[in-house]
């Protein structure tokens, strides 16, 4: 699956992304911000999580920019369930490398997966960000999601513990306005 914004194109990730998977990633200051990913990271780890099929066959995305050079990996963004979700919920997460940060990259993202998940029937989908990254919960904020007022600690593979974290939500079924109408 594909999805195309102003100025995105978010298409699946393939095993030839993986370099450049490892550079978006690799810095301390993003991992740090996920929750399943390791630090340090290494390109064995960008090798063997594009090897994983997408969970629960939901959409996973790489967020790429095209310019004069090709496509330049910016980011991935992408829904899948866990089980902090209650049951049948799906949940988003993202990232974008620190070079990109700054520019509505995660926002316009971010909206283009929720216009998929509207696309395929999801009602409802749950975010989270851990409480030293503020920039994250404005962008969940900016396209829509609402705070839920749960605060829980979350483990961090690349903290190597539990940090605290703010928890979101979106009905996607209950805002259809903010989405445009098919033709």
């Amino acid at each position: 699956m594909f999805h195309i914004t102003q100025r995105l194109l978010l298409r699946p990730a393939w095993p030839e992304d993986a370099d450049a998977l490892f550079a978006g990633i690799g810095e301390r200051a993003v991992v740090c911000n996920l929750a399943r990913a390791p630090w340090p990271y290494t390109l064995k780890d960008a090798r063997d999580f594009l090897a994983r099929p997408a969970p629960d066959n939901l959409p996973r995305f790489v967020i790429t920019m095209p310019g004069e050079h090709g496509s330049n990996l910016v980011g991935m963004v992408g829904l899948n369930c866990h089980e902090r979700c209650e049951e049948g919920c799906v949940e988003i997460g993202y990232w974008i490398a620190r070079s990109h940060w700054g520019q509505g990259i995660a926002t316009e993202a971010v909206r283009g997966v929720l216009e998929v998940a509207r696309s395929l029937g999801i009602e409802r989908i749950e975010a989270g960000h851990f409480t030293d990254n503020p920039a994250s919960g404005r962008v969940l904020c900016k396209v829509g999601f609402k705070p839920t007022g749960e605060r829980k600690a979350q483990f961090s593979l690349a903290r190597g513990g539990k940090a605290p974290s703010l928890r979101y939500a979106i009905d996607l079924a209950e805002d259809d306005d903010m989405w445009p109408k098919a033709a």
